[in-house]
């Protein structure tokens, strides 16, 4: 069974903005998850599901391979853990867009496994897109909301100063 290009981009571009809008409701509420890393988490889920679905030939598709997707998605998570982070005293956490993409690209390097094109090619672009405008999306509704936009800049110059700064006497910052 083949899924043609309309379907692909139908599929991988409402999971991706659904997905999305979740990651902006949970941002506007001061959560460390945003439009950017949950985007990345359906466009990723989607590209999966698309490719068993309907992507490749379950006829054809050995059982090992099978298996081999499974541990890759099982996998892959314990690598993305190692990017996040949690910086200073409050509850900052960093990374969870990164950790995204590691679990992204192990998706759509199966999905280039199995020669699926079309759907590594929608996948890239709606990857792309959500990287390019998240931020200015979730910048913009908290401008709408009349609420601090700067906090990830504020946090990094603050970051910065500090790795700048003279030690004190006892030799720390």
């Amino acid at each position: 069974m083949s899924i043609d290009l309309t379907e692909i981009i139908l599929r991988l571009g409402v999971a991706t903005f659904a997905a999305g809008a979740v990651g902006l409701n949970r941002d506007l509420h001061g959560k460390p998850i945003g439009v950017r890393t949950l985007g990345l988490v359906g466009l990723s889920c989607a590209a999966a599901v698309l490719l068993a679905d309907g992507g490749i030939d379950h006829a054809t598709m050995p059982d090992p391979t099978s298996r081999v997707i499974q541990g890759v998605l099982t996998g892959i998570g314990f690598l993305g853990a190692g990017v996040i982070v949690r910086r200073g005293q409050g509850k900052r956490i960093h990374g969870l867009t990164s950790a995204a993409c590691v679990w992204l690209t192990a998706c759509i390097g199966i999905v280039c496994g199995a020669g699926k094109w079309p759907i590594v090619a929608v996948a890239g672009v709606l990857a792309a897109t959500v990287l390019f405008v998240g931020g200015p999306v979730e910048r913009a509704f908290h401008r709408f909301a009349g609420r601090n936009t700067d906090s990830d800049t504020d946090s990094r110059e603050s970051d910065s100063r500090e790795s700048n700064r003279e030690p004190d006497r006892d030799g720390s910052r």
